[in-house]
């Protein structure tokens, strides 16, 4: 044959495989999970919220399923994002506490990240990420190609030179390891930075996997002259603030999906990192605890999935934040068995699309240190070393203050020995919390066991 007919046959046959492998790249779902911060279970209107407003939260909730018994795996921030992120439960590598400025998510954990990355995806971290300040733990270390945001657990929502935004500082804003200045407001920022990411999408030929984790509405209480204005005299004033900016910035993303065509094929994952804290003016009504203990309102979170209106409703199914992973590596047609390790989540699409019934999960476990947590069917159990264990059935008392371990001694003992049999599949923490704070979680949990009024939640309350 002819050399240059060769040639030319090969160029047709080489562009054929690239239009194809793109067409089916961009065939693939694109995947958002968005994470707000210490966000309270009753703030949002979706969720029952009267007094807050969060218009663009409740539309993108109405044209997708809402979970109304989905929990994370842990009660604060930085384990409960390591479920999230590695769809495993975080205290198989040792991560119940949040871990301070060394130790972070471990490198033997393989992210979300990771694998849409390796799969074609593009992949962009944009706001907090609380995995570890090291280098090695770095989001470009852990699959994230694109990372706008900061590493710490908190920061000012404005530009503060002489305080987070110090050279080097793990607070300050930075672009791939290069530190930022900035303008304005942190929520507004991080959405329009999530915004000019996915204008870039357009022309790149693959799909995407964004996390967009937002520090609102976590401490300190900062909002806008302008938002602050809009809620004046309002008995949560801040909070109501930061809670519509944050709305604001969340509507400009799904605008933005919907300018660029991109909505009806993009699964998004709405979510709080853990129950409403005690020190945001959040409210977790009518569930029991906060942020920090294992009574509902420390573990159980507004949730819900959207993907173009596709599956709308309610599911009152029992569903985890592990769920994530495995729901968006199904969607991307991503198999488990090229994963490099086992994950814990369920894959909730045959739930809400009505191919399956009943729980994704039987049974869910949670540990921190010397308290631990035990969910089977509508029944709960909460254990504390010193202090005993507490049952509740859930569907009966969702204010967890009727123990039934009296009259279900059996119930007890045989979640006992689930959750005895759960702990040899994970290790040793990596860090317990320091000192006095251990306290202050044994007190907390002491007064909620006992049905008292909670006065412990800083290690100040203990010397009262």
């Amino acid at each position: 044959m002819n050399a240059k007919l060769v040639c030319a046959v090969s160029t047709m046959i080489t562009c054929w495989a690239t239009n194809c492998t793109a067409e089916n790249s961009l065939n693939k779902p694109n995947i958002l999970v968005i994470l707000l911060d210490d966000a309270g279970y009753n703030d949002f209107g979706f969720n029952g919220s009267k007094d807050l407003l969060t218009p663009n939260i409740d539309r993108l909730a109405a044209d997708g399923t809402v979970f109304t018994d989905a929990h994370v795996s842990a009660s604060v921030s930085g384990p409960s994002r390591a479920g999230i992120l590695s769809g495993r439960y975080n205290q198989r590598c040792g991560y119940e506490c949040n871990l301070g400025d060394t130790l972070g998510l471990g490198l033997n954990e393989e992210t979300i990240a990771d694998v849409f990355l390796r799969n074609g995806y593009n992949t962009s971290c944009i706001g907090k990420w609380h995995q570890g300040d090291a280098p090695e733990y770095h989001p470009n270390r852990r699959g994230f190609e694109h990372f706008y945001g900061f590493i710490a657990g908190s920061r000012s929502y404005f530009y503060r030179p002489n305080r987070d935004d110090k050279p080097g500082d793990v607070h300050n804003l930075q672009y791939n390891g290069k530190q930022l200045s900035f303008n304005g407001y942190m929520t507004d920022v991080l959405a329009d930075a999530a915004v000019d990411y996915l204008d870039k999408q357009k022309g790149s030929g693959k799909p995407f996997m964004m996390y967009l984790a937002f520090n609102a509405v976590h401490t300190p209480m900062e909002a806008t002259k302008e938002d602050m204005a809009r809620f004046e005299g309002h008995s949560r004033q801040k909070l109501a603030a930061m809670t519509w900016a944050v709305d604001r910035g969340i509507g400009k993303v799904v605008d933005k999906l919907k300018k660029e065509g991109m909505y009806e094929n993009t699964l998004i994952f709405f979510l709080s990192d853990n129950g409403g804290a005690h020190n945001n003016q959040s409210s977790n009504y009518p569930l029991k605890g906060f942020k920090g203990n294992k009574y509902e309102g420390g573990i159980r979170v507004p949730f819900f999935i959207t993907m173009g209106g596709k599956y709308k409703g309610t599911f009152d199914g029992l569903s985890s934040s592990l769920d994530i992973f495995s729901t968006s590596i199904a969607a991307a047609g991503i198999d488990k068995e090229s994963l490099k390790n086992p994950i814990d989540g369920v894959d909730l699409i045959p739930y809400i699309s009505g191919e399956m019934s009943g729980n994704p999960h039987d049974i869910l476990f949670w540990r921190k240190e010397k308290s631990s947590a035990v969910r089977m069917g509508d029944y709960k159990l909460i254990s504390v070393e010193g202090l005993g264990q507490r049952l509740y059935s859930l569907n009966d008392n969702l204010g967890e203050d009727n123990d039934l371990r009296k009259i279900n001694p059996e119930l007890c003992k045989e979640m006992t020995d689930k959750y005895k049999e759960w702990e040899k599949g994970i290790i040793t923490p990596m860090l317990w919390d320091e000192g006095v704070w251990h306290e202050v979680t044994r007190e907390t949990h002491r007064q909620l066991m006992n049905n008292e009024k909670v006065t412990v939640f800083t290690p100040d309350d203990l010397k009262k």
